[in-house]
């Protein structure tokens, strides 16, 4: 099944370096898997993990991270029908095309990105003579291979946090700059879609949810673990009766996030009533258990099979160089690199 160029082309990288999360669910993987099922959409969902390289050297937890994040998309429903689901590695055509547009993006671009100047500042304020000391080519360079993700498939939109919205706007400079010098229209100018909807939730501490953090519920922990992970989240000292702002509350946020508008209404109405932290821990804990219980088998049934996985990648990538390798012998014609028969 090939992809249709008539659709509204959407792409959405997912980096191999961790287990994936509530927060994960809520804010990316839930509006994706939707986004998956709908005929009107070509979606392309792959496994950032040449992306991973840049900020993890630790080769069993790439892989078992890439492991991890397929077979969560897939247990929750992503409907390989329809999207284009697969590894970024598998490609060989983005690589070539990240050259490709590292030789037409200038430097300066690349010196405002706001990793390298996060990593350059870090450096500055340690005192360190080298404000480039400890960064990579991979971390200075990795808003080429970003913009090749998007431009090998001509993506339309492309759904991003606030802070990334400078990579798509890095990539649209390179793509404007390589029509440019090459005389044609080979790429389209993809748009950075921000739905300020997407809920951002808070982990165990009360701060965003984050691997960085360490304060993260994982997706598809047992029982036994959710229910340990549910009780550690932070409260505060009121006592069962008194009254309680479900607004201020990580509890009530994450409830609020996977619950239905009438199930948020009547659970803010037990905090009014004074209800205790212990029940409410309880009450949160039962509902995504009964939420992901499903899932969750599925899950555990598909890491135990690793070669269906592997199937669905791999048709997967077959699919997506069905796109990127006529694409690139046009682009090596267009930079003097095709073959002289």
């Amino acid at each position: 099944m090939t992809a249709s160029s008539d659709k509204t082309r959407v792409l959405t990288g997912i980096t191999t370096t961790g287990t994936p999360h509530l927060g994960n669910y809520v804010g990316a993987i839930k509006p994706a898997i939707a986004a998956s099922q709908d005929p009107s959409v070509q979606s392309y969902y792959f496994l950032a993990d040449l992306h991973a390289l840049i900020k993890c050297q630790d080769p069993r937890r790439v892989e078992a991270s890439r492991l991890e994040i397929a077979a969560t998309w897939l247990a929750l429903g992503l409907d390989t029908d329809n999207a284009i689901f697969y590894r970024q590695s598998d490609i060989p055509e983005i690589p070539e095309l990240t050259w490709m547009l590292s030789c037409v993006c200038a430097k300066g671009l690349m010196n405002r990105a706001h990793a390298y100047k996060a990593a350059v500042a870090e450096n500055e304020e340690a005192g360190n003579q080298d404000p480039d000391r400890g960064i990579t080519m991979g971390l200075f360079g990795y808003p080429v291979l970003m913009a090749a993700d998007i431009l090998m498939f001509n993506a339309h939109r492309v759904p991003v946090g606030r802070d990334q919205i400078q990579h798509i706007e890095m990539a649209r400079d390179m793509a404007g700059r390589f029509n440019h010098l090459y005389k044609g229209q080979y790429f389209a100018q993809p748009e950075a879609v921000v739905d300020e909807r997407v809920q951002v939730l808070n982990g165990l501490d009360g701060r965003k949810m984050s691997k960085s953090y360490e304060n993260t519920i994982p997706l598809f922990v047992s029982e036994k673990k959710l229910l340990k992970l549910v009780r550690k989240i932070k409260t505060n000292s009121l006592e069962p009766g008194e009254p309680k702002d479900p607004d201020t509350c990580t509890l009530f946020q994450i409830y609020s996030a996977f619950a239905t508008a009438e199930e948020t209404a009547a659970m803010r109405s037990e905090y009014e009533a004074g209800i205790g932290w212990g029940e409410a821990k309880n009450r949160v804990f039962e509902y995504l258990n009964a939420h992901l219980r499903e899932p969750r088998e599925r899950y555990q049934a598909l890491l135990e099979d690793p070669g269906h996985i592997e199937a669905v990648l791999r048709q997967g990538a077959d699919r997506a160089r069905s796109e990127a390798a006529p694409f690139m012998d046009r682009l090596r014609h267009a930079v003097g690199l095709g073959r002289f028969v």
